[in-house]
Order: C-alpha cells, then sequence, then structure tokens
C-alpha cells in the first residue's frame, strides 16, 4: 500500500464536519479544531456537516449537547446538516446509527477482516511491553487471531477484532502534518471495531458514518493521527473511498499536556465567563 494517499480527487463538492463528543464541556483545543474544520469548508464553499459522537454511554450527558451546541454557536460557528437541522444523511447522532454499524460489521465478519478476541486490557497489557510511541494502545499480541466464533462456549464475552495486515504500509499526505507512513503489525496491531457490550468502536463508527454522509475531508486534532492508518483499512475493507485528513496541533496547557475535558478552566464555559471573547479564543491559531 505504500505510495497510496487518502485524498479527496475533487469530483465531490467539499463536505467537511464537526464531530464533538459529549462527554464533557468544549475546551480551547475543541474550539481551535472546530474553527479549523468550519474554515476549510467554508474557504472551499463546501458544507458543514455536525455529527454527536455520542457513543459512550458511561459519560455522555445531555447537558454535554446542549453545551456544544451554545458553545459552537458562541464562537461564531454555524452548519448545514445536524442533529439540531436535519439533512439528507440523519439521523446524525452516532447512538441512532446503530443500524448502520451493524451492517458494517456484518460485511467486515463476510470478508474475513474481523474475529472475536476474549482479551481484556489487562491481557493485552501484561502481554506487551509498552503501547507504540504517540500512541494509547499497544499492538495487539495476536492471541486469539485463531479463534472462531463457534468454537466459543455459550455466554462468552467477546469483542470484535480487525486483523491488520501485518507488513503493509500505510502512507498518506496530510493536510496539516504532511507525509505519513504507518506500519501495520509494527506501529499498530490489530483494534477493536466492536466491544463486548454491543457498542462499535470509535474507529468503526467514524468510517460508517463519513462515508455515509460523503465526508470528503476529516479535521481533527494531531492525537488522532495513528487512529487514520487503522481507518484507512476499514475504508478499504468496507469498499469506501477514504477522504482527506487535515491534522491540527494540539493545544497545551502550560505544564506540556495535551488539554482534557478535566481542564475546567480552560472549557469554553469558563472561559466565556471569565470575559475571553470569541476572537481572543480563536486569535491564537
Amino acid at each position: 500500500m505504500a505510495g497510496r494517499q487518502p485524498v479527496n480527487t475533487g469530483a465531490s463538492p467539499y463536505r467537511g464536519r464537526i464531530a464533538p463528543s459529549p462527554t464533557g464541556y468544549l475546551h480551547l483545543g475543541h474550539a481551535r479544531t472546530f474553527a479549523t474544520a468550519w474554515r476549510r469548508a467554508r474557504a472551499a464553499g463546501g458544507t458543514v456537516v455536525l455529527r454527536n459522537d455520542d457513543l459512550d454511554r458511561d459519560r455522555v450527558r445531555p447537558e454535554f449537547v446542549r453545551g456544544f451546541l451554545e458553545d459552537l454557536k458562541w464562537l461564531g460557528l454555524d452548519w448545514d446538516e445536524g442533529p439540531d437541522r436535519g439533512g439528507p444523511f440523519r439521523p446524525y447522532s452516532q447512538s441512532e446509527r446503530m443500524p448502520h454499524y451493524a451492517a458494517a460489521l456484518s460485511r467486515l465478519r463476510e470478508g474475513g477482516w474481523v474475529y472475536p478476541c476474549t482479551c481484556s486490557r489487562r491481557d493485552i497489557q501484561g502481554a506487551v511491553a509498552a503501547p507504540h510511541a504517540g500512541d494509547d494502545e499497544p499492538v495487539y499480541p495476536g492471541t486469539c487471531r485463531g479463534r472462531r466464533l463457534e468454537a466459543l462456549p455459550p455466554g462468552t464475552r467477546f469483542s470484535w477484532r480487525f486483523r491488520v495486515p501485518d507488513g503493509e504500509a500505510v502512507a498518506f499526505v496530510d493536510g496539516g502534518f504532511g507525509a505519513q507512513s504507518w506500519v501495520a503489525g509494527r506501529d499498530f496491531g490489530d483494534f477493536i471495531v466492536w466491544r463486548h457490550d454491543g457498542v462499535p468502536s470509535y474507529q468503526l463508527a467514524c468510517v460508517v458514518d463519513d462515508a455515509a454522509m460523503r465526508i470528503t475531508e476529516v479535521v481533527r486534532g494531531a492525537d488522532l493521527l495513528p487512529s487514520t492508518a487503522r481507518q484507512w483499512l476499514l475504508h478499504r475493507a468496507l469498499g469506501f473511498e477514504p477522504p482527506a485528513f487535515h491534522h491540527c496541533p494540539l493545544v497545551l496547557d502550560p505544564s506540556g499536556v495535551r488539554l482534557a475535558k478535566r481542564h475546567e478552566a480552560l472549557s469554553l464555559r469558563a472561559l466565556r465567563e471569565s470575559g475571553k471573547t470569541p476572537a481572543e479564543i480563536l486569535g491564537g491559531e
């Protein structure tokens, strides 16, 4: 796969997306990335899609959905399709799109791309030395690669894991960080696409929705660069054309740690209450 690039050929009108996860209030880093996504779409005369990535059942709260709608509007960002506006590819909340993900899982199973995995996170951490640099997920050691669904005892808890083509390079040119190359089986391993609790993974849900909603460019934070290689493989396995990708530099706190939703002092709500304006928040890009 070396040299192949997931790029938009220009044949389709630009369609970008803003996809907050309502597991907390938006912070300064979200603002900068979402504003970049919005500007790139508007500069191309394209469509902005707002998607509610609300699959994290344990942490999603209705007030966080209301919060990101309020915060994005306060920043001056608008959108053409979304959970509050509708559109041709509705619904725009992932929790309402489960049939789409289930259909994709069935296609992966039929194609022999996935296998049942009974390993827990602790099992994997105990079997490997460390995650790959820059990634939060250790390379899976292949414990369950030969496992078949019909061989599992009734009631066994398992996830569906995608089998990567070991040694194959996923090469692409990122709009923000330039040429990238990730080697399957070395830089990342077999990864979960469907969790044991019946929820699709971030990787699968994003690929299915970006394809279904005809997104031509994905703009997101640099911490998700490793996800692009995994998602490229999913796009190929499902027969989708990958979008272009543009990753943005991360916003760090004073100690050099990337911002997270636990940084409440840098949430857009807190910044707004302190008197900051949207121009001040976005002016540091």
